[in-house]
């Protein structure tokens, strides 16, 4: 029987055209020997399976052959070669650091780079793992290192440059190793599969590439095994179900169920993660990573950044146009804070539910789109019953109808009274102003096709919300985009009651004792000091530091509660910064004692009838 070889070792480059990945690094050792400017030291370095050694072993055998190709590559003919590729070159050493890194290693090493090569020109020690040597052993390399003699290369390679020395890291050329892509790592899957005479579906070769992490090595193991579970046709479904890898159908489905705010099937949906064996945890980080895939597919210019094949890339350009810029940074948010938040869960199916029930509520009215969400029209109670209405969700924002500007004429169809729209004014205005007041403004019902009759009025309560991403909600704001996007629905006019400085005070008491809860340090600013009202429309106020002032957020809290609370948006807030006078220092006993007399004027009595005296 044949003895097997791994992918990995058989397909492992034998020159530096066939490194998958690392162009540049190739290029700069190819141009170094076509020049002649080889240095007496490179560190290779980076994460595992991307072809550190691999490049060592290459350049050891370019430098050493006898006939080069015009490409500067290794003939693969000549003794040197031959001898090389037998491993049985006397000029290439091989050192694993793990296992010799002792300064007594160290020390036969030094020792070996007096002998001078037997063929080729140089002699080429390559020293894996290299941070694994003691620091003893590596102050003993040190001169060698930086002085061998002519023919002597040092490669170096780790996994760990942190953990070397800087005196040995100074003496080296140092060549930092990129993770391979998941599409160099999918088409060289491809060659091999091509090689071996093995068909495998493009989508399955990606799985392998993402599940490989950017090592070609782990790609190469995890392709061998596949052969070994499918046979000749590795398919993705097969892939999915041995990698136990989530198919990116669930992903597409879950996002479907929370654009349409569907938290039924989507806890269904869930459950049918779990029950098939998936941690929680595992969903998360997918869930996270397709949003993210969602997010680069808004742009054009961003697209290329998918690590997905081109069926799959059509997929997420479709699904990303349901889906806001807004919605995918905070679904992204939400999803972010889960995964950091889990481990320390003790209940980790409900700790997933409730953020993705946290999704849903960021589009509770459906599809979260860039489109306007329309405002449902209340239906007289003698509809007829053949009218056909278009479904409105159960809960849904509305946009209240801007009232018409004074002396403006509304238009309205033919036989029908114009509305009416009541102007505030101080003496409509509530008796409690802590509150906006309400006013009823009529305006007209749509009128229908398939309707000849006129259609009474509609009564529409014009009481202010706050509107967050969708989720209707009522109290105390907290958030300076919420509050402009209220004041550009609201479309009030002018209000400019006038206020005392108590009713001042009381309202700036009252969104320091709310606000507290929210910000304790800007409540804590504002509290300390009293605002003071000077004219009609100035309001000063005092804080210790600028950090209050450039608040912005806690700013138009403010602005925004004493324009309701004062029925005035006419008025100016001005910060005024307090200066603190420098304090001196007490150092010696003498600056400390006369420090504390002032404050404690006992003390001084004390120390004349005691005839007391402080040291300086």
């Amino acid at each position: 029987m044949e003895n097997f070889i791994v992918s990995a070792r058989k397909y492992r480059p034998a020159t530096f055209d066939t490194v998958v990945g690392q162009e540049s690094i190739t290029s700069t050792l190819k141009n170094a020997i076509r020049n002649n400017t080889l240095a007496q030291a490179f560190l290779f370095c980076g994460p595992r399976g991307v072809g550190k050694t691999t490049c060592a072993r290459i350049m050891a055998k370019t430098v050493n052959c006898l006939n080069r190709t015009e490409n500067f590559e290794a003939c693969n003919e000549c003794e040197s070669c031959k001898a090389f590729n037998n491993n049985a070159s006397f000029n290439i050493y091989e050192l694993d650091a793990a296992s010799n890194n002792s300064v007594d290693d160290i020390r036969n090493l030094v020792e070996q780079v007096r002998i001078p090569p037997q063929i080729g020109k140089y002699k080429v020690y390559i020293i894996d793992e290299v941070h694994m040597l003691s620091k003893d052993a590596f102050n003993a390399f040190l001169k060698t290192l930086e002085e061998p003699p002519a023919y002597a290369k040092f490669i170096l390679a780790t996994t760990e440059k942190h953990k070397i020395i800087p005196t040995i890291l100074s003496r080296c050329q140092i060549f930092d190793f990129k993770r391979i892509t998941v599409e160099d790592i999918a088409k060289h899957l491809a060659f091999v599969a091509s090689q071996e005479g093995i068909s495998a579906e493009p989508e399955a070769l990606n799985i392998i590439a993402q599940k490989a992490d950017g090592a070609l090595r782990d790609a190469l193991s995890i392709f061998d095994q596949m052969v070994s579970f499918c046979g000749q046709s590795i398919t993705y479904k097969a892939v999915i179900d041995n990698l136990n890898v989530l198919d990116h159908d669930y992903y597409f489905k879950v996002t479907d169920y929370i654009l349409h705010a569907d938290t039924g099937n989507m806890l269904l949906l869930l459950n049918d993660v779990i029950s098939k064996g998936f941690e929680p945890q595992h969903f998360i980080c997918g869930l996270g990573e397709h949003l993210r895939n969602l997010l680069v597919s808004k742009d054009a210019d961003t697209t290329q950044l998918l690590e997905v094949s081109g069926q799959l890339r059509q997929r997420y350009e479709e699904q990303s146009k349901c889906c806001t810029m807004p919605f995918l940074i905070d679904a992204l948010a939400i999803n972010n804070q889960s995964d950091l938040d889990y481990r320390g869960s003790s209940n980790k199916r409900l700790h997933l539910e409730i953020a993705l029930l946290k999704m849903c509520a960021l589009t509770n009215t459906g599809l979260h789109t860039d489109e306007p969400v329309q405002t449902p029209q209340r239906l007289p109670s003698n509809q007829p019953a053949d009218v056909k209405t278009k479904p409105q969700p159960a809960v849904q924002p509305t946009k209240q109808p801007a009232p018409p500007q004074p002396h403006a004429i509304p238009s309205a169809p033919a036989n029908q009274p114009l509305p009416q729209t009541p102007h505030p004014t101080p003496s409509t205005s509530p008796k409690n102003k802590g509150e906006p007041p309400h006013t009823q403004i009529e305006t007209p019902a749509p009128v229908s096709s398939m309707i000849q009759d006129k259609a009474p009025s509609v009564i529409v309560d014009q009481k202010p919300e706050v509107k967050r991403r969708g989720i209707q909600t009522s109290g105390f704001s907290i958030n300076a985009e919420e509050e402009s996007e209220k004041l550009s629905e609201e479309d009030e006019s002018t209000w400019d009651l006038p206020f005392t400085q108590e009713d001042l005070l009381k309202s700036w008491n009252d969104f320091v004792g709310k606000y507290r809860s929210i910000s304790p340090n800007f409540a804590a600013g504002l509290g300390k000091y009293k605002p003071r009202l000077e004219g009609n429309h100035e309001i000063h106020f005092s804080v210790d530091n600028t950090l209050i002032q450039d608040d912005s957020e806690g700013m138009a809290s403010l602005k925004n509660h004493l324009k309701h609370a004062l029925h005035n948006n006419q008025f100016m807030l001005i910060p005024e910064i307090m200066d603190k006078p420098a304090e001196t220092q007490a150092y010696t006993d003498k600056e400390k004692f006369e420090k504390m007399s002032k404050d404690y004027p006992i003390l001084n009595t004390l120390q004349t009838e005691l005839n007391l005296e402080c040291d300086l």
